[in-house]
């Protein structure tokens, strides 16, 4: 059985997302117009190379050290799913963190890994003294499902910093 948990810089290794699986084909996107959604049709793919795991464990290490957490669903050292919630915090009332990642590995999906890991993220983010959560999210319908779910909503402040990595995401938030 999997164990959900929130990691020390020592339980960091460069190989942890080696075996991750990370492809999504995407084949209808929402998209948000006057505060809607609307469903459309548009078909990409989504996967990383071995190099763009690396990249994301050095992240991992990057966020920790600037206190900031990353949680991760695993089993003997396997790793089925993580999140990463970001040292710093923003918007008018300092009020946010960002939530930059929450990904489950394509053999797990649907076994509620996803919802138990933003559960944790909200926990510890409540520890870390904000109030919201904020998701640049992928605009596939099954990712907004999913976020529709876990009570996100539309976010109230826009993020540009965050918009502007990827202006297809749908900008979201949750109230911890």
């Amino acid at each position: 059985m999997y164990k959900v948990k929130q990691l020390h810089s020592s339980d960091l290794h460069d190989h942890m997302l080696d075996s991750f699986e990370r492809k999504q084909i995407t084949t209808n996107v929402w998209v948000v117009e006057s505060n809607d959604f609307i469903e459309m049709k548009d078909r990409f793919e989504d996967d990383w190379t071995i190099e763009r795991k690396r990249e994301i464990v050095d992240h991992f290490k990057s966020t920790i050290a600037r206190g900031g957490s990353v949680i991760v669903a695993e089993q003997d050292m396997n790793v089925y799913g993580f999140a990463v919630i970001e040292a710093e915090t923003f918007g008018e009332f300092s009020a946010y963190r960002e939530l930059s990642y929450i990904h489950v590995s394509l053999p797990f999906r649907g076994k509620g890994i996803g919802r138990k890991l933003f559960i944790k993220a909200q926990e510890v983010a409540k520890q870390l003294g904000v109030d919201k959560l904020y998701i640049g999210a992928h605009p596939s319908v099954e990712t907004q499902e999913f976020y529709r779910r876990m009570g996100c909503v539309i976010a109230e402040e826009i993020y540009h910093e965050i918009y502007e990595r990827e202006t297809r995401d749908i900008q979201l938030e949750i109230t911890l």
